[in-house]
């Protein structure tokens, strides 16, 4: 891909990019866009683009490449996606003898570090099913504060001398002498590790994962913060490097039921991860039958009923603020509809949809509770990832909740059909940064039943994000519509979809339905060669 320069600063230069495929509804075979002032002001054919070549400040030959709107990632946690990158990353392990022998390495490559950060073991994949003990961790570590986050988040392994930082935690819920720790437990000791990090390390580890996002083509991330997440000043510092540095968008959801302090933080919402309930890898999830593989009876962990939804959802409303909940097991997702419903009862329910409310996950629902979702106007926001990850006959999912139960989870196609906006995240660091493998994930569903049509799932990963925060003029390259895009270099443009009958249509030229890569599992992914945030570069591929 070749330019031809100019020294206009970047978010003033009128460009024109030809001689590739642009993915638009204005025109369904456009080859060329012409980018002004930030936005798009016009896409077509190759023939008309030679009309705008005398009067722009630079021409870009795209020569084959895809452009197409810059991804938004629905569910980030930014800080610990860096601390990630750069730190001990423990999802590769595949037993319990090699994430020790990784922690030990770990230990010694950094003699100094004041506290030693982990992330992504899973122990419900090891041949053993059992986590690392806090002594085997002492040992490894030559008893040094470690605090090694579980897949999900929502549980950790530690050392005593992490332990040690946090008086009273053996009095907390969720404490165990010597595995891991969950709820209560888990959040104090994970406020004490990221206590232990320092502005600089945070500040770099903040622009390393939005550096990283921006490679895959990514322009705008959901932070989800919140006081039993992040501090205040880790969500604060992250909003003024996004508005400061070029890189992708920021856009912040404090999970918080003080709305005002969301407000005063800088949050378009009091939403994000306001927990209902845990996960199903830690067995934390809310549900409303027992968890096949834990005690007898346990249904996981419940942290706001009905009552508690309902009340933060009418504040948010009439505040003209977001509301959202994190809610993963079938009983969360309930008390979440009841909430709602309830506040809808008392506010209206036409305020309540216009206020677009959101649902993180939503992984276990019923077609009751996917009609509530649409009569309410609420996004789904999904992480198709974490059923490639987990999904299947003889995946967690199963494990935790038998064949049948797990069977029924993440059903995108049914959501489609009933009108539930969706919004495709990673909830990174749980699962990558990827934007063409989220969208494999949800075409290639586990279960064929939910899976979507790719360009459904694209949809949902471009404009579905801007939707989802009120925006509904983005995430689309049409004349008007912020100049966010990305482009890609791959092979032949194909229309996949569950149904053959669907995917033979689309292929028609009357049709006019744009192509987007094969995504089939083993064919190779898109490569990013260029992001553009509002008409600005910020990464260029070592390959452009």
């Amino acid at each position: 891909m070749s330019t031809t320069p100019t020294p206009a600063p970047a978010e003033s230069r009128t460009v024109l990019l030809r001689g590739g495929d642009v993915h638009s509804p204005a025109d369904p075979f456009a080859t060329a866009m012409v980018v002004e002032r930030g936005h798009v002001a016009w896409v077509g054919s190759e023939g008309a683009a030679d009309a705008f070549a005398e009067g722009v400040d630079e021409v870009v030959d795209l020569e084959g490449a895809l452009v197409t709107p810059a991804f938004t990632d629905a569910h980030v946690h930014t800080t610990s996606t860096g601390l990630a990158l750069s730190g001990l990353d423990l999802s590769t392990a595949r037993n319990r003898g090699e994430a020790l022998a990784l922690v030990r390495a770990h230990a010694a490559a950094r003699p100094t570090d004041r506290i030693l950060l982990g992330h992504g073991w899973d122990a419900a994949r090891w041949p053993d099913g059992e986590p690392l003990t806090r002594a085997e961790l002492d040992e490894a570590t030559g008893g040094r504060p470690l605090y090694l986050s579980r897949i999900d988040v929502h549980s950790a392994a530690v050392t005593t001398a992490l332990l040690d930082l946090v008086p009273g935690i053996a009095d907390r819920p969720g404490f165990t002498p010597d595995g891991p720790l969950t709820r209560d437990a888990h959040h104090a000791v994970r406020a004490a590790a990221h206590a232990a990090v320092t502005p600089q390390q945070r500040t770099e580890a903040q622009r390393a994962a939005l550096r990283h996002a921006a490679s895959l083509g990514i322009g705008s991330v959901h932070e989800c913060g919140g006081p039993e997440i992040s501090s205040e000043d880790d969500f604060t510092g992250l909003l003024r490097l996004a508005a400061e540095e070029s890189g992708p968008r920021v856009v912040g959801y404090w999970a918080d039921l003080d709305i005002e302090r969301a407000r005063a933080l800088g949050a378009v919402g009091a939403a994000g991860d306001l927990f209902v309930d845990g996960a199903l890898g830690s067995h934390t999830a809310c549900l409303h039958e027992p968890y096949a593989d834990a005690a007898a009876g346990h249904t996981g962990t419940s942290y706001l009923d009905a009552h508690a939804v309902a009340a933060h959802v009418v504040a948010c409303t009439e505040a003209g603020l977001q509301a959202g909940f994190h809610a993963i097991g079938d009983a969360a997702v309930t008390a979440v509809v009841d909430g709602v419903r309830a506040a809808a009862e008392k506010v209206g329910l036409a305020r309540v949809r216009a206020a677009r409310h959101r649902v993180e996950h939503a992984e276990m629902l019923s077609p009751e509770t996917i009609a509530s979702f649409a009569e309410f106007g609420l996004t789904a926001s999904v992480q198709p990832a974490f059923d490639a990850l987990w999904g299947g006959e003889d995946g967690m999912y199963a494990d935790r909740l038998g064949v049948e139960r797990a069977r029924a989870l993440n059903p995108f196609a049914a959501l489609l059909r009933a009108g539930v906006p969706l919004a495709f995240g990673s909830d990174s660091p749980v699962t990558p940064l990827d934007p063409w493998g989220t969208l494999r994930a949800a075409a290639f569903h586990r279960t064929p039943e939910h899976r979507v049509s790719v360009r459904a799932a694209f949809t949902a990963h471009t404009r579905g994000g801007w939707r989802a925060v009120g925006r509904d003029d983005a995430g689309i390259l049409v004349p008007g519509a912020p100049a966010d895009y990305a482009v890609w270099r791959t092979e032949e443009l194909v229309v996949q979809a569950p149904d053959d009958r669907v995917a033979r249509w689309s292929t028609d030229p009357r049709s006019g339905t744009p192509g987007l890569p094969d995504l089939t599992p083993g064919a190779q992914l898109p490569l990013c060669l260029r992001t553009v945030v509002g008409g600005r570069t910020v990464y260029v591929g070592p390959d452009e």
